[in-house]
């Protein structure tokens, strides 16, 4: 099995910036890529980036890019989220998740698709003010 725990949430004002980091434990070697998602209370889960383990094959959706960083820390298992200029309707609830599916080849970008994600974290409140 697999531990997700995230943390660095917390309030901000809008242009603000934000880390986050997700602490993985258990079944590391599974992790083939891992991903940052967030999702509002009736609403579908959003994929925001995601980060393959080996090669660090990076993806961002369209709404952060050029204002996000994803990295991981492959000694400690730890995955970051940096997000900057956060914006008022970006206040969710950010998840941190691991697919554990074989890359083939290696250098195989990461899913965007949360229904490919095996563990998930229990998440980490974000609050943006205006």
């Amino acid at each position: 099995q697999v531990q997700l725990v995230e943390s660095g949430g917390g309030s901000v004002q809008a242009g603000g910036s934000l880390r986050l980091s997700c602490a993985a434990s258990g079944r590391t070697s599974s992790a083939y890529a891992m991903g940052w998602f967030r999702q509002v209370s009736g609403k579908e889960r959003e994929f925001i980036a995601a980060i393959t383990w080996s090669a660090g094959v990076v993806y961002y959706a369209d709404s952060v890019k050029g204002r996000s960083t994803i990295s991981r820390d492959n000694a400690k298992f730890t995955l970051y989220l940096q997000v900057n200029n956060l914006r008022p309707e970006e206040t969710d609830v950010y998840y941190c998740a691991m697919d554990t599916r074989p890359l083939y080849p290696n250098n195989s970008p990461p899913t965007m698709r949360s229904q490919k994600y095996s563990y998930w974290g229990q998440g980490t409140q974000v609050t943006v003010s205006s």
